[in-house]
């Protein structure tokens, strides 16, 4: 008897399984049947991935915390949310560590394993503050370290477990805070500051002590091996334009005098003490105001002296140093080509060798005590990322997290992305990313985009692109040139568009374009370029160029560099590549779009942030006025409350579809993701 009810019970566990789940499937079949092809990732979609960060590993090795950020897509607003995750260093065993409506992140260890520390703003009030929590290594309710009265932007706990070190924004004056109640507060342009400086907190008595005070504000301050002193970077003023002149200090929580380190006028930034304490390595550079020079790595005693200097010959950027446990190697990631690499360099002899980590983005690397494992965060050409291990070989990596298996189990779709190589008109190789369409087919010839990128000190990579595949999904074939500017090539390369702007990254592109076209796999009928910041530049820039393209959407571009110079917040930075307009006025125009928009013959859509500081919006107006002034055929649009990046989801879903049907109409392509005048898929 007992054996028939329980047979019957399984059975009517197992229809009610099998019909969840089938209502489940179909429920996910009608969602992907609103789409024209549901095999391919629509603008909404690529919303949907989800963002894992941060993996920081156990005091014994066993367990990785990291951060999982998901989008609510059920949700009106699109809202995402960030908690603390948990997984087993063999992949197994993943746990959600954190709950509720308030995002939690930056997870730390105590150093004997049994707590686990973090940033919420999950405390009580109308705008609570992000303050630091602690919870048990195996969950349970989360508590307060301390109330501040401002928000935490960051804390370590000490090696000892007794202290917690915090970097704070500092308060406003009872004066201040009166001002700005009664709408009194007038700022002095380059003199009102709100500096950010270091607090330590006595975990036990619950006691905080200011560490830092004065006319600067600091960042990425870290704790000695020994727990008694603090190394920390300071720069003057919290300013972008002046966030290259940073210097690193010293701070013992005893005798609490700060001291500079070393004495150089270029950026010093990311101190790591050595295991044992005796030594620091930091990256420095010798030139101020600027990125477009690579950075050195130095290791200075950590009482005082001069530093040794290592990869002088290197000839690639140094980034934040991570010390091998034993004291002998420092390993640090840096752009090469089209991939994100590890490196390292022997502290004794100086050998720098290349640890061949997987083509793609790597980033994030942590290494476990002894030295033999590896945890970091990997996205590939064709996979977005995941955090992955692997031993210190970097041999047969295995993923330890699988945030996106959606893109698996419904059978998305993704272009082909490959790097290529071609000979621009000086006879130098220059390298680019190629995204292949959805289903290419060998010797057809498709629309191809031509898509400059920012900075201009920056590079494309082999690494997973939503907005890519979104686009190669509806059958276009994408082209990222590393044009002479771009970082991954050597510091010759790197300052080779000084002066040059339009002029050899212009010649890099363009041969790109004849070079797709010759291999038969760009249609030269069928050519579209669209580009963001420096991008938008060389958007602007080309569309006045040359009659090639069928269309042209210049995104958060400067068309003006006169104009630009006064009116961005990186005056220096620009300033580096020209001067000033007061003393090089020539260059400044010569190489601005504006001053060649009668040019102008293929349609133009700009886009631009309303709230934009890095590139302001009146750029963008500059060139639609001229534009319409003349009579051609221009669209601008213009994102309330945006910045130089987007951060709305709706915003973000407005500015792919309107690249998709834009790029389409011009090109006689019918999309397949989604049809224009639809509106977006709410559910």
């Amino acid at each position: 008897m007992i054996q028939s009810q329980t047979k019957k019970f399984v059975l009517i566990l197992m229809f009610v399984f099998v019909f969840s789940f089938s209502l489940l499937a179909a429920q996910q079949t009608d969602k992907r049947e609103q789409r024209s092809d549901p095999s391919v990732l629509s603008a909404r979609d690529t919303l949907r991935f989800a963002q894992v960060s941060g993996p920081r590993l156990s005091p014994n090795g066993e367990w990785i915390l990291y951060t999982k950020t998901i989008r609510d897509m059920e949700d009106k607003d699109l809202k995402t949310s960030t908690h603390i995750w948990r997984v087993g260093s063999n992949g197994q065993n993943t746990r959600q560590m954190t709950f509720g409506e308030k995002n939690c992140s930056s997870p730390a260890w105590f150093p004997d394993g049994k707590k686990i520390a973090f940033l919420s703003s999950r405390g009580g009030g109308e705008s609570p503050k992000t303050q630091v929590f602690f919870m048990y290594w195996d969950g349970g309710e989360a508590w307060s370290a301390h109330q501040h009265k401002e928000s935490i932007q960051s804390f370590k706990v000490s090696p000892d477990g007794k202290k917690l070190l915090f970097i704070a924004q500092d308060s406003l004056s009872e004066e201040e805070e009166k001002k700005k109640k009664a709408k009194d507060d007038a700022e002095v342009v380059d003199e009102t500051f709100r500096m950010s400086h270091l607090w330590m907190l006595d975990i036990e008595q619950k006691e905080a002590k200011r560490l830092t005070e004065g006319i600067f504000t600091v960042s990425d301050a870290h704790w000695s091996p020994d727990s008694n002193q603090i190394v920390y970077v300071s720069r003057p003023n919290t300013k972008n334009d002046d966030s290259w002149n940073s210097d690193v200090w010293l701070v013992g929580i005893k005798n609490n005098k700060p001291q500079k380190l070393f004495e150089n006028p270029g950026s010093d930034s990311s101190p790591r003490w050595s295991p044992d304490g005796k030594q620091i390595a930091f990256s420095s550079k010798p030139h101020t105001n600027t990125n477009t020079w690579y950075s050195k790595l130095y290791v200075i005693p950590s009482e005082g002296g001069r530093p040794k200097v290592f990869l002088e010959d290197f000839d690639l950027d140094f980034s934040t140093p991570i010390w091998s446990p034993d004291g002998a190697s420092i390993y640090w990631t840096s752009g090469a080509g089209t991939t994100v690499e590890l490196f390292s360099v022997d502290i004794k002899t100086g050998a720098v060798k290349k640890q061949n980590a997987p083509r793609g983005s790597n980033s994030q690397w942590v290494m476990d005590k002894d030295g033999s494992r590896w945890v970091w965060s990997y996205t590939g050409p064709n996979t977005p990322g995941e955090l992955v291990t692997a031993e210190k070989d970097l041999k047969s990596p295995v993923s330890l997290t699988d945030a996106n298996s959606w893109i698996r189990e419904e059978h998305i779709k993704i272009g082909q992305v490959k790097t290529i190589h071609w000979t621009n008109s000086d006879g130098q190789k220059i390298e680019g990313v190629l995204t292949y369409p959805v289903d290419y087919v060998e010797g057809q010839a498709y629309p191809l985009i031509l898509n400059p990128h920012g900075g201009p000190s920056s590079a494309r990579t082999e690494s997973f692109s939503s907005s890519n595949q979104f686009l190669a999904g509806n059958g276009f074939m994408i082209l990222q040139p590393n044009f002479r500017g771009s970082s991954n090539y050597g510091q010759e390369f790197l300052n080779a568009n000084r002066n040059y702007w339009g002029i050899r990254d212009y010649d890099d592109c363009m041969t790109g374009v004849d070079y797709c076209i010759a291999e038969g796999l760009a249609d030269p009928e069928r050519l579209i370029c669209y580009g963001w910041s420096y991008g938008g530049y060389m958007s602007f820039w080309i569309v006045t160029q040359t009659d090639r393209f069928k269309a042209v959407s210049p995104g958060a571009g400067l068309p003006n560099l006169y104009s630009m110079y006064s009116t961005t917040d990186i005056t220096n930075y620009l300033g580096w590549f020209f001067g000033t307009p007061w003393d090089n006025e020539e260059i400044f125009r010569k190489l601005s779009p504006i001053r060649h928009v009668k040019n102008v013959t293929s349609p133009v859509l700009i886009l631009h942030g309303a709230s934009d500081v890095r590139v302001p919006p009146s750029q963008a107006v500059e060139f639609y006025t001229a534009l319409k002034d003349l009579g051609k055929d221009v669209t601008f649009v213009l994102y309330p409350r945006e910045g130089h990046g987007f951060r709305e989801p709706l915003h973000q879903i407005d500015r792919l579809r309107r690249y998709l049907f834009f790029f389409a109409k011009h090109v006689n392509l019918t999309p397949v993701s989604e049809k224009e005048g639809e509106e977006v898929e709410k559910k």
